[in-house]
């Protein structure tokens, strides 16, 4: 299957994150990066926070819709995390990184992660949840993690698969991988079925 697509398709992955260039090589796909600058991902206050993510992975795709030749498919996605009903995108800074783990801290959160396939006749979109639970943890923890890994590029200020995921996720229902940022068991799908 994965042939098919690598034969069809020049696959463009339009994201700066190493994580999702990692699990999207892992698929065996072969593509490029393209990222636009100052796509707005501003989103509508009355949304909910269940359609966040896949609404703001379909406005990147749009937005590389209009240069798109016609072998390419593009794919985008977006990650937020959703505790108590507040959305989490990426921290503005330390502080903001220090309140957002705080938050998380001791309670179980959704990480929702929307991806958007496009081709010039063709798109899918979908989104993928992951509950993921933390311990309580220390103020040391937090103040350590954020000192030694600068989340500041991650949506909720951490990523599972760096030492907070190791000392604080204590329970996990669903992917792991759409954890990390890209749930490539769905696209794996979602390709076979385009």
């Amino acid at each position: 299957m994965i042939e098919r697509i690598n034969e069809r398709y020049k696959v463009i992955l339009a994201s700066n994150s190493p994580r999702r260039r990692e699990l999207l090589a892992g698929l065996g796909l072969q593509f490029e990066v393209r990222v636009l600058a100052d796509i707005d991902e501003n989103y509508p206050p009355t949304l909910p926070a269940t359609q966040i993510a896949k609404y703001i992975a379909h406005k990147k795709a749009e937005a590389n819709r209009a240069i798109m030749a016609e072998n390419e498919m593009i794919i985008t996605a977006d990650t937020i995390v959703v505790v108590d009903d507040m959305v989490m995108g990426k921290p503005a800074d330390d502080a903001d990184a220090i309140r957002m783990l705080s938050t998380l801290s001791g309670k179980t959160h959704k990480v929702i992660t929307g991806v958007c396939i496009t081709t010039l006749n063709k798109q899918t979109v979908f989104d993928v949840t992951t509950g993921v639970t933390f311990k309580t943890l220390t103020d040391e923890e937090i103040n350590y993690y954020i000192t030694h890994f600068h989340p500041t590029d991650k949506a909720g200020a951490y990523g599972i698969q760096e030492w907070i995921g190791y000392i604080g996720v204590t329970g996990l229902e669903g992917s792991y991988y759409n954890v990390m940022g890209l749930p490539v068991q769905r696209i794996y799908d979602e390709l076979c079925a385009f």
